[in-house]
């Protein structure tokens, strides 16, 4: 892939700053419609180029990094009438020099390459770091987001210097190289107007939360847009505290990356949403959709060392990819499409990479296996790789892909693949409702057998499968069997595998005129009250929420003490909405969808879980109507204004005469020497162990087979296919 990219570019576009892959010709800036903000990264300086230095190390192309430092010194010049981004030269253009220029002296000294290299790409640093100081001519310390190459800022002729605001993350992203290029030249002037640029945003943060706001006024250091989240216009701003504390081993960013950390975690991160709020009013939330740059994070908390919540929107991510093939450059709370682009980001990857340093789990590997299949299969172009235009694979625009190298750092954490996968379980269907019976995909587990089958026994009893000895049954030679066992698992069709069937619920209208004739189908949930241990259920007068999606204080909290709360789904967390409502003192939750014209008849029930942490302090009883469903009750209250319900198991209803049954499925287990599957019984999927050397469990498989009902075919959390995008824990 980066052969067919870089050799695209080398081909096709030197020396211009970036490769256009379907035109397969160069991006030259004042030759091409102009784009935006986004030209402003492009400054005739062979960005690609410069970008793509220390890649060619780290993938040992060490004849191509040599042929390509000399093209960089001969023909790359600095002194061009061009406004460029401050942020974006600096990371790319500063950054690129500097990574060349350290792999450029390890060879050398090494003796293998580059004996003819005298610190030329250090020098060239050193005059574009130069070229970027005027940026920090203003009041505060803090940089124009523009500079002029040629004249600066104040020059009639910058044609820039106007500007009286930046992002966070464009003057919190420059202290990694500067203070690497004052380190390399001796030069402190770069390092310390870097580090002002940090104290500046450090003493402007709202002091109450703790958090930062988006974009800063240069001038006077007020916030302009009080929004705060770890996504763009922000994110790299917390990326570089951590990366400067680990490079330059100065504790003050590491404390102050620490204190934003806590606040992250205490207002932004609704496990496992990353969710933008209000940097005075915190508990506040601002939006309901999310961008692709926050992908970033997980691998930010790795290297913290904070495994947990990096595993939850890591998987929360890859669930999304799943359904839309790639990141969307945003998306929603519900996990739909908001903006549809794909600019080949590399966030997400570089994410996946750290996961899998860190626990050593093989599931990551798969991940970035996808990535890869993915891009090659809608993203490559005869000349490159093209971004992604829509959700219907259209490529419109250009952008590099080859020259976001992965990080090559390793992590000290427990090589612990179970760990992982553990926390990962709860998100498995974060984006899918149709949850029905599935294809499970093979899994390794190491499980010791002995003669007497006690060991096999007792592990598949902590999985919740019961056993019972199969005596009647002509299985080849019995001498040559360690066990035979029968499996029966009792499924609801819409249960999800590997979890227990979804029981289902009802909200049943008692009150007069209804009289316990109008039933509705509800699911329950994965936490607050147990229905199924209440003998009558739990009855009440139903409440509409103000707000209805209740993802904060609640306006009519008085009406709802000891009745029943109706609210919409949307916005926040099942359990962020039961917990506004539980401090109302209501006496119970009704979600209602809203997706117009969901139903219970054509989308199979799910339990609604949690938001990742603890949820033993929600009590209330919880049941989830589809939008049809949820319609009959508001109009029911609209009419008659005040209506009991009553909340409980299918089975308990008023009324219920038990004809309906969960639909179940025979799985029999086979423990053979051979390994062959065996018919033992007619239909049904079947489980197979198999023995290898040393008695030693080696793979489970398990093969679900098709509903014969018509509803959701076979897919499973590790196939490519996407998820239903109308379930999930929440949003």
């Amino acid at each position: 892939m980066f052969d067919h990219a870089y050799g695209s570019y080398m081909k096709h576009a030197y020396p211009a700053d970036e490769l256009m892959p379907l035109s397969c010709k160069g991006r030259v800036r004042g030759q091409e419609p102009n784009r935006g903000d986004i030209d402003d990264s492009l400054g005739k300086f062979s960005l690609t180029l410069i970008d793509t230095l220390d890649t060619l190390v780290v993938l040992n192309k060490l004849e191509e990094f040599e042929e390509a430092v000399r093209k960089a010194v001969s023909d790359v010049r600095f002194d061009n009438d061009v406004v460029v981004s401050v942020f974006e030269t600096n990371i790319r253009v500063l950054g690129g020099l500097l990574g060349g220029h350290v792999m450029a002296d390890l060879l050398k000294q090494r003796g293998e390459k580059m004996q003819w290299y005298h610190d030329e790409l250090l020098h060239m640093a050193v005059e574009l770091g130069h070229r970027l100081l005027p940026a920090f001519n203003t009041t505060s310390g803090l940089p124009f987001p523009k500079v002029n190459l040629r004249y600066g800022i104040v020059n009639p002729l910058s044609r820039t210097g106007t500007e009286s605001d930046t992002c966070t993350a464009c003057a919190g992203t420059m202290i990694l190289e500067f203070a690497a290029l004052s380190r390399l030249s001796g030069e402190s002037v770069f390092e310390e107007h870097a580090r002002k640029a940090l104290d500046v945003l450090w003493e402007r943060r709202q002091k109450g939360s703790d958090l930062v706001g988006t974009v800063i006024n240069i001038h006077n250091g007020e916030w302009v847009r009080r929004e705060s989240g770890v996504g763009a216009g922000i994110d790299s701003y917390y990326e570089y505290l951590m990366k400067a504390y680990i490079l330059l081993g100065d504790h003050v960013f590491l404390q102050r990356f620490n204190t934003h950390y806590s606040a992250i975690m205490k207002y932004i991160s609704q496990p496992p949403l990353l969710l933008n709020v209000h940097m005075h009013n915190p508990t506040v939330g601002v939006r309901s959709w999310m961008d692709s740059l926050l992908a970033f994070f997980p691998g930010l908390q790795v290297l913290r060392g904070d495994l947990k919540p990096a595993i939850e929107t890591h998987e929360m991510l890859y669930q999304v990819t799943k359904q839309h093939k790639f990141l969307p450059e945003a998306f929603t709370t519900e996990f739909r499409v908001h903006w549809g682009q794909h600019l080949l980001r590399p966030e997400f990857a570089e994410s996946t990479y750290y996961l899998y340093k860190a626990t050593g789990d093989p599931y990551y590997l798969r991940v970035g296996q996808s990535i890869v299949e993915k891009l090659n299969t809608y993203a490559r172009v005869p000349c490159g790789f093209a971004a992604v235009q829509d959700e219907d694979t259209s490529v419109s625009h250009d952008e590099d892909l080859f020259t976001h190298s992965c990080p090559s750092m390793e992590t000290l954490f427990p090589n612990n693949p179970s760990f992982a996968k553990t926390i990962r379980d709860g998100y498995k269907y974060l984006t899918g409702v149709g949850r029905a019976l599935h294809s499970l995909p093979v899994r390794e587990i190491e499980l010791p057998l002995h003669d007497n089958g006690i060991e096999p026994m007792e592990f598949l009893k902590s999985m919740g499968i019961s056993l019972t000895s199969l005596k009647e049954m002509t299985l080849g030679d019995p001498t040559t069997q360690k066990g035979v066992y029968r499996v029966r698992i009792v499924a609801e069709v819409g249960a999800t595998p590997e979890e227990e069937a979804v029981v289902p619920h009802v909200v049943q209208l008692i009150s007069p005129p209804f009289l316990g004739r109008t039933v509705l189908t509800a699911g329950p949930a994965k936490f607050g009250m147990d229905l199924t241990k209440q003998e009558h259920g739990v009855k009440g007068s139903i409440v509409k929420v103000s707000p209805y999606t209740a993802c904060g204080p609640v306006d009519n909290a008085a009406e709802l003490k000891g009745r029943i709360a109706l609210v919409l789904r949307g916005d926040c967390m099942f359990a962020a909405k039961a917990r506004w409502l539980q401090q109302t003192g209501a006496i119970g939750v009704i979600f209602i969808d809203h997706r117009e014209g969901s139903n219970s008849d054509e989308t199979p029930l799910f339990q609604m879980v949690g938001d990742g942490d603890s949820t033993e302090d929600i009590t209330l009883p919880l049941v989830f109507l589809f939008s049809r469903e949820g319609a009959v009750l508001t109009a029911a209250l609209e009419e008659h204004h005040n209506v009991d319900v009553l909340l409980l198991p299918k089975e308990r209803q008023l009324g219920y005469d038990k004809m309906e049954e969960p639909i179940s499925m025979n799985i029999k287990l086979l423990l053979t020497q051979e390994g062959e599957m065996e018919e033992i019984s007619a239909g049904g999927p079947t489980l197979q162990f198999v023995l290898e050397n040393e008695e030693v469990f080696s793979k489970e498989e398990l093969i679900g087979s098709e509903q014969q009902d018509g509803r959701t075919q076979p897919c499973s959390a590790d196939s490519s296919q996407s998820l239903n995008s109308n379930a999930g824990p929440e949003t």
